[in-house]
């Protein structure tokens, strides 16, 4: 599925050697292939520079050329404009609460000069991933959190750690961000749209 989320990112913004990229939200974890997978995947390496709240610097061993910033999501140490693209995979959904969200969209869309790709799991899909349970995400917000903390999810349960999202919350965020036009793809599991990808394009470009 990240694969294939991978390849709409190349499909929508045809990326060139040329392009400065900011990856929002790379991981320490090193237990899954599809980890880290935009620095796995793709070809310029040399123009990445990979952002995250962990020690990750084992990337810059990993993968030749690119570069390591320790950040946070919600306030990026970056100019206005300092990237051509920003991409962030699965990261949206653990800021927090929806202004927490809004504003990791805004940062993200301060520091892009061409466009960005933020992806985040449907909260419409019938299984929660990070739990593998089905539907109890579909409750209510406050009673879906009691039934994870009864079942042992206690740090998932807590709203800074994992909000989940709809494609309408998606354009409730980014209705009232000037200058870029957005739309949202979901890839398909089984035929359901198990993810949201949020592609925004600047009108400045």
């Amino acid at each position: 599925m990240r694969e294939k989320m991978f390849k709409m990112f190349l499909n929508e913004f045809q990326p060139v050697a040329e392009d400065a990229i900011l990856d929002v939200g790379v991981t320490d974890d090193r237990s899954y292939e599809h980890s880290n997978y935009f620095e796995a995947l793709y070809s310029h390496k040399h123009r990445i520079v990979a952002l995250g709240l962990q020690d990750t610097s084992f990337l810059i061993r990993e993968y030749a050329g690119m570069r390591y910033v320790k950040g946070n999501a919600l306030q990026l140490p970056f100019r206005d404009r300092s990237f051509d693209l920003v991409h962030s995979a699965a990261v949206l959904e653990h800021v927090g609460s929806a202004d927490h969200q809004a504003r990791m969209i805004s940062e993200c869309v301060r520091v892009a000069r061409r466009g960005v790709c933020l992806t985040t799991p449907n909260r419409c899909f019938p299984v929660e991933f990070h739990t593998q349970l089905p539907f109890i995400h579909w409750l209510p917000k406050p009673l879906g959190r009691r039934m994870f903390r009864r079942l042992g999810f206690d740090d998932l349960a807590d709203e800074a750690q994992l909000n989940l999202l709809t494609a309408r919350d998606l354009k409730n965020l980014t209705a009232k961000i000037p200058g870029w036009t957005f739309r949202i793809a979901s890839p398909r599991l089984l035929g359901l749209k198990s993810n949201l990808v949020l592609f925004g394009h600047s009108a400045m470009h």
